[in-house]
């Protein structure tokens, strides 16, 4: 791997980091509620899940997830009625204060959800079948490449989680009736249920 090949990884890779995924969407929506630090250390749950991923495809075994037609469907039909259950929820999320505080989620609840989030979704398994392996040179120490193209996609998904995390905040301040946070809330609803009808609707390329 040469210098050319990072640097050609680089804005590739944090271009997909930052598109505006069910992830992206849930950190702001948690810095929203339970500020950016919160929002930050949950992300900790979706880099776990990535690092997985990331593992499979050094061994093979994501491109074996990703050719089984059945293995492919569950995890699509599994993501997706995630994502619904997540929109049900925040769709009817209280708007005052006093109702989002009566049943705050921990760090670990909501560290498990960018976990599960991350890890059903098809498109991540794509990313690391499809997307990396464009960047390794087969004569060279692949497990190597891999271990240094993971790791910069995960500083790269950290940075994207800060900056959906902190433009959740931002919003806190422009959402700060209740009737407009309700907006907001049922707002990431509706995107969180989109992106479910986008993981059932998608198909291998």
């Amino acid at each position: 791997m040469d210098l050319l090949t990072l640097l050609l990884f680089v804005p590739a890779c944090f271009a997909l980091n930052m598109a505006p995924g069910p992830n992206n969407l849930l950190s702001m929506s948690n810095a929203k509620r339970y500020g950016v630090r919160m929002a930050c250390l949950a992300g900790i749950g979706r880099l776990a899940a990535f690092v997985v991923m990331i593992a499979l495809a050094a061994s093979g075994l994501a491109t074996v997830l990703y050719t089984s037609e059945k293995l492919f469907l569950l995890i699509k039909v599994l993501g997706a009625g995630y994502l619904f259950w997540l929109a049900y929820q925040l769709w009817g999320a209280e708007s005052s204060d006093e109702g989002m505080a009566a049943a705050p989620m921990g760090l670990w609840g909501l560290s498990r959800q960018e976990f599960l989030l991350a890890a059903g979704n098809p498109k991540a398994i794509l990313i690391f079948t499809a997307f990396l392996p464009q960047f390794v040179t087969p004569d060279g120490d692949v497990a190597f490449q891999f271990l240094i193209l993971g790791a910069l996609f995960l500083v790269l998904e950290w940075v994207a989680i800060i900056g959906y995390a902190c433009f959740g905040a931002f919003l806190r301040h422009w959402f700060s009736r209740p009737t407009m946070r309700r907006l907001f809330n049922r707002a990431c609803a509706s995107l969180l249920a989109s992106a479910g009808i986008g993981l059932l609707v998608a198909r291998r390329e």
